[in-house]
């Protein structure tokens, strides 16, 4: 199409997970950059991705304490 361009926070929507794990080109990370520091709309959500993302880590390292691992297979219904 002939004078379309991508909106650039659809762009940075986009390009947002593969951002955060660090494979895009060097370009690719210098216009995110650029958009996120400039854009406070897809600056918040970058933060929230990244703290989503520290959160989910913490919590999958963490052990489950026995007592609810006992309470959540009382729980189970047998198929």
């Amino acid at each position: 199409m002939a004078g379309f361009e991508i909106d650039p926070c659809e762009k940075c929507e986009e390009v947002m997970q593969p951002y955060l794990d660090r494979v895009l080109s060097e370009d690719e990370v210098g216009e995110a950059e650029q958009h996120l520091a400039g854009c406070p709309y897809c600056a918040r959500r970058y933060r929230f991705e990244e703290s989503l993302r520290r959160f989910v880590r913490k919590a999958c390292s963490e052990q489950m304490p026995p007592e609810l691992k006992e309470r959540l297979a009382a729980l189970r219904t047998p198929l």
